[in-house]
């Protein structure tokens, strides 16, 4: 069954191919630079009409939310030289397919972050989990976040009245020349 080890291992902290950007399972022990992340990004968070359960978050529910073990989703930490930046998450939805979402700090957009960290843990879900297909959505509007996951080979799949749907297929094509035994 693909990914089923990952019960017992702990997620490692993952390099980007930025510079100084790594991906680190985001945990209670993060949980005051976690609300601090949220709470000076609530505009950011909310301006496309996302997010909004997040924005609202108080620091108890910021922590709560930090308590619950994802497994065998992943819950990642963005960070630039070891400061939370923002949060990239893959979603066991029904494995080997995930869902996938990011948010950045307002600060941190438009230096290729988001791309970068989405690559790391896309790969990692595709390599070490055995995802085979990635969903995301992004409210109408947000086309930034879609322009990220354009750059990632995500596809349009599905168009609804407050969001699409993209689609990416982790699956590899077979190869041309079948391999000499």
């Amino acid at each position: 069954m693909a990914g089923s080890h990952h019960d017992k291992c702990v997620f490692p902290e993952l390099k980007t191919d930025v510079a100084r950007l790594t991906l680190r399972a985001l945990t209670a022990e993060q949980a005051d630079e976690y609300y601090a992340l949220i709470d000076r990004n609530r505009e950011h968070l909310t301006q496309h009409g996302d997010y909004q359960a997040l924005a609202a978050s108080d620091h108890q529910t910021a922590h709560a939310e930090l308590l619950n073990d994802p497994n065998p989703s992943l819950r990642c930490g963005i960070l630039l030289d070891s400061a939370l930046i923002g949060r990239v998450d893959l979603v066991a939805v029904n494995p080997p397919k995930y869902g996938f979402g990011y948010w950045l700090d307002h600060e941190a957009t438009g230096h290729g972050y988001a791309t970068a960290a989405c690559r790391a843990l896309i790969e990692y879900g595709a390599t070490v989990l055995g995802a085979t297909d990635v969903f995301a959505g992004v409210t109408h509007g947000n086309d930034k976040s879609g322009a990220v996951l354009i750059r990632l080979g995500f596809r349009a799949a599905e168009v609804f009245e407050a969001y699409t749907r993209y689609h990416r297929s982790l699956v590899a094509s077979p190869c041309a020349y079948p391999t000499q035994r």
